[in-house]
């Protein structure tokens, strides 16, 4: 049975008339279309649908949309219109950090959520942090690197 279930989503009120055990990863691809965010692993282990809600970056296909009355969400569709993700854009290119692509939606929303709450990381604070992403291509070594740019860069927005 669907249900009305309130929440910002990109800084804009919206009611999903999902039924509440629907996942958000679902409800955000097939009611909102915003397909940045993938389903990668279906599991929670690998990052490609990572949104942040409340601040908090969460694997949307471990969620229930009913769960998020009243919650705030962005995804890597709203958070493309802020400085700090022209910051990591322009830092994960010079870092050769972008490949196949797959992985950097979830990855760039990991940034966030660390810079977010600690601007100034250390490199086993960024690897703790995108730790619950996973990426084929790059090694890692790039996407570290990307970030350690963006902080240095971006000093002052996070």
């Amino acid at each position: 049975m669907n249900q009305s279930i309130q929440f910002q989503l990109n800084g804009q009120s919206v009611i999903s008339q999902s039924a509440p055990n629907k996942r958000l990863l679902d409800v955000l691809r097939g009611e909102y279309g915003l397909m940045g965010i993938k389903e990668g692993c279906g599991e929670g282990e690998c990052g490609a649908c990572a949104v942040l809600i409340n601040k908090q970056l969460i694997n949307s296909c471990l969620v229930a949309i009913g769960s998020l009355e009243g919650a705030e969400v962005w995804t890597i569709e709203g958070y493309r219109a802020t400085k700090r993700f022209a910051v990591l854009e322009k830092t994960f290119a010079k870092a050769g950090a972008v490949q196949c692509g797959f992985c950097t939606p979830g990855m760039i929303m990991a940034a966030e959520a660390l810079l977010s709450d600690n601007p100034h990381p250390s490199e086993e604070e960024i690897r703790e942090a995108i730790s619950g992403n996973l990426c084929r291509c790059t090694g890692y070594n790039m996407i570290v690197h990307a970030i350690q740019l963006a902080a240095a860069e971006g000093d002052g927005l996070w």
